[in-house]
């Protein structure tokens, strides 16, 4: 049903989900509902969206990735091979 350009492809929200479980979820015990969105919206916010590697930036961190296209930074060279 699902495949490579159908509408239906969820992989990237099924990668950040499995990220946030593995990362965060699996390895705290939340007291309240209001301990667990602040401690997930923090993840997020200040770590996924910020500092994280993602593959599909070449491994920049969002915000790397976003001062590469504004011209803050130089790419990377191309290693020859």
């Amino acid at each position: 049903m699902s495949g490579k350009g159908n509408c239906y492809d969820n992989a990237v929200v099924e990668s950040f989900f499995g990220n946030l479980k593995n990362e965060l979820v699996h390895h705290c015990r939340f007291a309240t509902r209001e301990e667990a969105r602040a401690r997930i919206f923090d993840y997020i916010e200040a770590f996924y969206n910020r500092n994280r590697a993602h593959a599909t930036l070449r491994f920049l961190s969002p915000v790397e990735f976003e001062n590469m296209s504004n011209g803050a930074l130089q790419p990377c060279p191309e290693i020859p091979g």
